[in-house]
């Protein structure tokens, strides 16, 4: 029997017993470890001489929407914090080399990976916070919240260009994804000044965001919320270093960029059921 023919009767037979497949398949179907649960994050004091004072969200994210034009979305959302710092405290933050934070443009220097306004807020974060688990709490919140949250929401007091952008779910931390599900979504090009000017709002929706969370944090109020996907959560019980595949790590949604074939949502689980650990 040649190939061809055997994936036609191999078909055939998927189609056919298709309701007994999914049932083997849930039969099979791994323990998925326990969610995370919201819970409050304490603020630890440290001894350091990058001071922070609260600030206010929604003038943050003028500033943000205002420094775009300099350095455009991570230049911004650093820019739109620090330089506020500044005034408020002066040194070390008066000297620090903003122009720096411009490499992160359109995904990093136009590669359109991370979002160059998580960039800026997470290089925030590293500057003020101190502890790696700390940092990747705050972290993974702001990036959760980014990858849900239907945005831009941020409306300034001036625009630059006036119009009012199509709000859309990236469903994704990366630019090119982020931009792309934006295009489908308003009809405009990448190219286009309605998308550099939904890109600039965004930027302020980031800026906003992270003001609001480094204020919770040094007022020792901040909750975590939003850390789970139960989309993550099943890909990584088998991929994750828990699992007994243990080839990738991350807590990315998976769908933005991977889709299950019809074999893997059939036969994953029973395939991984009976799979050794190396």
């Amino acid at each position: 029997m040649d190939r061809r023919k055997a994936m036609k009767i191999f078909a055939g037979v998927v189609v056919g017993s298709g309701a007994s497949a999914y049932t083997l398949s849930n039969v099979f179907k791994p323990e998925y470890p326990p969610m995370d649960v919201p819970g409050k994050l304490e603020y630890m004091p440290t001894e350091s001489s990058w001071a922070y004072s609260l600030l206010d969200p929604e003038v943050t994210a003028e500033l943000a929407y205002k420094y775009y034009e300099e350095g455009s979305c991570m230049f911004a959302v650093f820019k739109s914090v620090v330089s506020q710092l500044a005034d408020k405290f002066g040194e070390p933050y008066t000297s620090f080399p903003l122009h720096m934070m411009k490499y992160g443009r359109s995904g990093i220097g136009g590669y359109g990976t991370v979002c160059g306004s998580l960039n800026g807020a997470s290089a925030l974060i590293g500057l003020l916070v101190e502890g790696n688990s700390i940092q990747n709490t705050l972290i993974t919140g702001l990036f959760r919240w980014y990858e849900k949250r239907s945005i831009p929401e941020f409306r300034p007091q001036t625009a630059v260009l006036d119009f009012t952008p199509a709000e859309s779910v990236s469903e994704s931390t990366l630019c090119h994804a982020s931009v792309t599900n934006w295009v489908k979504k308003s009809g405009y090009k990448a190219d286009s000044g309605q998308r550099v000017e939904r890109c600039r709002r965004l930027t302020g929706d980031v800026a906003c965001r992270i003001a609001g969370m480094l204020n919770e944090y040094f007022s020792n109020t901040y909750v975590t919320n939003g850390h789970d996907s139960a989309n993550v959560q099943e890909c990584m019980t088998c991929h994750g270093d828990t699992g007994k595949l243990n080839n990738t790590f991350g807590k990315m949604e998976c769908s933005s960029c991977h889709t299950e074939s019809i074999g893997h949502r059939i036969f994953a689980n029973p395939h991984y059921k009976f799979k050794k650990v190396k």
